[in-house]
């Protein structure tokens, strides 16, 4: 999140969150983060620079709290879980014992196999889970807001095929309150990534 970041404002329109039921009025804290304000920020706008490199200009929105889950955005979003693709960075074990992240694009409704992702990806003796400070690392983000792309360097990435039932899905956007809209091939096409079943 330290690069430098372009002067001018990424295309793609950025929206408030529909609000799927009434709810009680919003605390202060929830109205301070305009959505302007989240468009400069480093990690939405490491997002849409490496979206546009693939000619995508997405339709960000912003969410009115946090969505550290899958859960938490498809209540906000008014979708199912399993229209969020969760980029989740797992660590990647060789059979000399090397460790690299690897990113998987999964269903929120997903859990992850990981002996399962383990056969099906070349080159990985097995998997664990990455810690915060790992997921950073890797993807420049912090958790919540681990995008599909714009990570400092490529990390080696499989997308859930059931992604593939719905019109659109959507994934962070570089920070935990904002999301894209995109689609499966979509994602498969801007993060170089392998279809596999993950669960």
């Amino acid at each position: 999140m330290s690069q430098p970041e372009p002067a001018a404002t990424p295309p793609g329109p950025v929206v408030a969150a529909p609000d799927p039921a009434p709810s009680p009025p919003a605390s202060p804290a929830s109205d301070a983060a305009p959505a302007r304000d989240l468009r400069q920020h480093a990690g939405v706008q490491r997002v849409l620079a490496a979206l546009a490199i693939h000619g995508v200009e997405p339709r960000v929105v912003v969410l009115p709290d946090a969505a550290r889950t899958a859960a938490a955005a498809a209540a906000a979003l008014g979708v199912t879980t399993a229209e969020i693709a969760n980029s989740l960075v797992f660590r990647a074990h060789d059979e000399a014992g090397a460790v690299t992240p690897l990113l998987v694009l999964t269903s929120g409704a997903h859990r992850v196999d990981l002996v399962k992702v383990a056969e099906l990806v070349d080159g990985i003796d097995h998997l664990d889970r990455a810690d915060a400070e790992f997921v950073r690392a890797a993807t420049g983000f912090a958790i919540g807001g681990v995008a599909p792309v714009g990570h400092p360097a490529p990390i080696p990435t499989v997308v859930d095929v059931s992604l593939s039932r719905y019109r659109h899905v959507w994934a962070a956007a570089g920070h935990s309150h904002t999301v894209y809209e995109t689609t499966y091939e979509e994602l498969l096409r801007v993060s170089g990534g392998h279809a596999i079943e993950v669960a």
